[in-house]
């Protein structure tokens, strides 16, 4: 441990721009690095992502290492998993942090078998112990039900952070920071799968996992034609629809939009459950939001142990109420 030092974070580009759970990351590492009294350094692996060093720096990289090679274009295992542990072994962080996404999931253990550590996946805070300076991770356990600290002995420690767990900081363009060039020195032959198609999925308006308030409906909605109304609540507060998942299972809506263990995590400021009772996997979706507000006719609901605010009667008074008076306060 002795020669292991600093935070490093390993950081998704998305359009050759910086993706918000590494802006997460860094706002993260920048409180870690002010307890440890460390810098923070970014990772960035892909093709055509120089551009995103000058904005790793803005949001808090003291160091970015740039691996661009035309073999990183797309995530592939094979490759990436060597690339980031080339740099690491380069590099010897104190403290690795990749974001619990599709990428930072499947980069994040392989790396850590790679460099003889742990890895804790999925945590929602991170801090650093007072007297021992070691990193304590604080992630949910048993459905969303519990929440759990761990920490390790092995070095470097190593974390996935919930997208919207961690706020990133204010950027500042003034920041400066230091630029270094790796080469990938990739074997071709060695990248064992190939990426053959992209798909894309269209999605009107804002992202689920973006938006800052989020209507979602549960099995009690009865039907696709609720969920109409939730829709449009959701337009007017400028924010998306989700659904459980007996709703989704049902082909009331389509999947893309459940929030839950089985689907997208979610942390907006607000979170309004529409008729769903609050199971622990729906929970472990959208537990990190601010802000719950349940509407329920069970007022035993589970839901109501988790919201903030709680509205006991039928959904289908109180949504076009509140819809109605949301429209006559926006002078709609």
């Amino acid at each position: 441990m002795a020669d292991n030092k600093g935070i490093m974070i390993i950081a998704e580009a998305l359009n050759s721009s910086l993706a918000s759970i590494s802006k997460e990351l860094l706002g993260a590492a920048r409180k870690l690095a002010a307890d440890l009294g460390d810098e923070v350094s970014a990772l960035v692996i892909g093709s055509g992502i120089a551009g995103v060093a000058a904005e790793a720096i803005t949001f808090g990289a003291d160091k970015v290492f740039i691996v661009d090679d035309p073999l990183l274009k797309d995530y592939r295992t094979d490759a990436w998993v060597a690339t980031a542990e080339k740099v690491a072994k380069q590099v010897n962080p104190r403290i690795i942090l990749a974001g619990q996404t599709t990428i930072g999931r499947d980069l994040a253990s392989r790396l850590a078998f790679r460099l003889n550590t742990a890895v804790t996946m999925d945590c929602i805070d991170l801090t650093v112990d007072a007297t021992s300076k070691q990193l304590m991770l604080t992630k949910p356990v048993y459905g969303g039900n519990a929440r759990a600290i761990f920490t390790s002995d092995l070095y470097p420690q190593m974390a996935t952070v919930r997208a919207k767990a961690m706020s990133p900081i204010a950027p500042d363009s003034a920041r400066k920071g230091e630029v270094v060039t790796v080469a990938a020195g990739l074997d071709a032959a060695a990248i064992r799968t190939n990426v053959l198609q992209k798909v894309i999925a269209e999605v009107e308006g804002i992202k689920l996992e973006d938006a800052s308030v989020v209507v979602s409906g549960g099995r009690g909605i009865g039907g696709p034609e609720g969920f109409k109304q939730l829709e449009e609540l959701a337009k007017i507060l400028k924010g998306a629809m989700g659904a459980s998942r007996p709703p989704c299972d049902s082909g009331w809506v389509p999947e893309t939009i459940q929030v839950g263990l089985t689907g997208k995590i979610v942390s907006p400021d607000v979170y309004i459950a529409v008729a769903i009772s609050g199971s622990s996997q729906h929970i472990a979706g959208c537990g990190g939001s601010k802000n719950i507000i349940a509407i329920n006719r069970d007022p035993e609901a589970n839901i109501f142990k988790e919201a903030r605010f709680g509205v006991v009667g039928d959904w289908k008074k109180i949504v076009p109420a509140f819809t109605a008076k949301v429209k006559e306060l926006l002078g709609r």
